[in-house]
């Protein structure tokens, strides 16, 4: 079994057999949770003195639309398209699957801190479709359209609890980041 460190590294380079071991090991979710927390910490310093919010805000929304995500991928995976997954092996996947999301600490670096933000955020994207299709058991077509309609659903759930809460939705939008 791989360290956490190791873990992040290789959910990070795309290598299949990490998702496969995180998936498999219901002891991670609270180190797919720490992934999630670590990146919101470094999307927060990345942000400093652009107002998209602090460390404790940042870490309960990525927290939050990490849940919204995992659970709207579940219940399209395992329903539409008929995957082989538990909402655990879900959150364990994505959860690391947020590894390359350590680039977001550049967000604040003139010149630098827009690509790497574009960078991570296109990484995240790529790591999560593989972490996806390994839970779900499924091809790479499926894991794409599952990680859409996923991502669509998750941030209409985000608009309504921005609705509900009666925070503007771009700010909810940016803790979740």
């Amino acid at each position: 079994m791989k360290s956490f460190a190791e873990r992040m590294i290789g959910a990070a380079t795309l290598d299949v057999p990490t998702y496969e071991e995180v998936e498999h090991d219901e002891s991670a979710t609270g180190q797919a949770a720490g992934v999630v927390v670590i990146v919101a910490v470094c999307g927060a310093i990345g942000a400093l003195g652009q107002g998209g919010g602090g460390i404790v805000s940042r870490s309960v929304g990525a927290l939050l639309m990490w849940a919204i995500w995992s659970g709207v991928t579940f219940f399209i995976g395992t329903r539409l398209f008929a995957g082989t997954a538990t909402w655990g092996e879900l959150l364990r996947t994505i959860g690391f699957a947020q590894s390359p999301g350590v680039l977001f600490i550049l967000g604040a670096v003139p010149l630098i801190g827009g690509l790497a933000g574009a960078v991570g955020s296109i990484w995240v994207l790529i790591a999560g479709i593989i972490a996806i299709r390994q839970a779900l058991d499924f091809d790479t077509g499926k894991a794409l359209l599952t990680a859409f309609l996923g991502w669509l659903a998750g941030m209409a759930a985000m608009f309504a609890l921005a609705l509900v809460i009666g925070v503007p939705f771009a700010v909810l939008g940016s803790l979740a980041n």
